[in-house]
């Protein structure tokens, strides 16, 4: 039996087999090193998570632990008394400036003081610096304070 590599089933078969051989042959998997900038960015991100739940726990040695001096009079800027706060933070933007990392981030609070709530989102930029990274200011408009009614 004469088989016809001319015809383009047979040779598309045949190509695609070569093809698949050749990709099986070359297949080991290459691990990529992880950035150092994406090392930093998730250290930021986890960051911006720690004082999210540091705040809304009340946890002043995990505030002082995660933030410079003026980061942490920025963290407790408010003067409002409040019984309750939701925050959400949904990380947008990071940029790495020399020694300095601003993590935008847009969040969304619900206060709770006197048995009413108070809603308020926006954007804010923390700023991070350190090794450890930790807290030096935020920028914008700060989560961390009871909204203005």
């Amino acid at each position: 039996m004469k088989i016809d590599i001319r015809n383009g089933f047979i040779r598309n078969a045949v190509l695609l087999l070569v093809i698949g051989i050749g990709l099986l042959a070359c297949g080991k998997k290459e691990v990529k090193q992880v950035s150092p900038e994406s090392k930093t960015t998730t250290e930021a991100f986890a960051l911006s998570e720690t004082l999210r739940i540091s705040f809304i726990k009340n946890d002043r040695a995990a505030l002082q632990k995660n933030s410079t001096e003026d980061g942490l009079r920025n963290l407790s800027a408010n003067k409002k008394p409040f019984d309750a706060v939701e925050l959400s933070f949904t990380p947008r933007w990071v940029e790495l400036e020399g020694n300095q990392i601003l993590v935008n981030i847009t969040w969304k609070s619900v206060w709770t003081a006197a048995g009413k709530n108070f809603s308020d989102r926006g954007m804010a930029v923390f700023v991070m610096e350190g090794r450890p990274l930790k807290l030096s200011k935020i920028l914008r408009s700060n989560p961390f304070i009871f909204p203005e009614q």
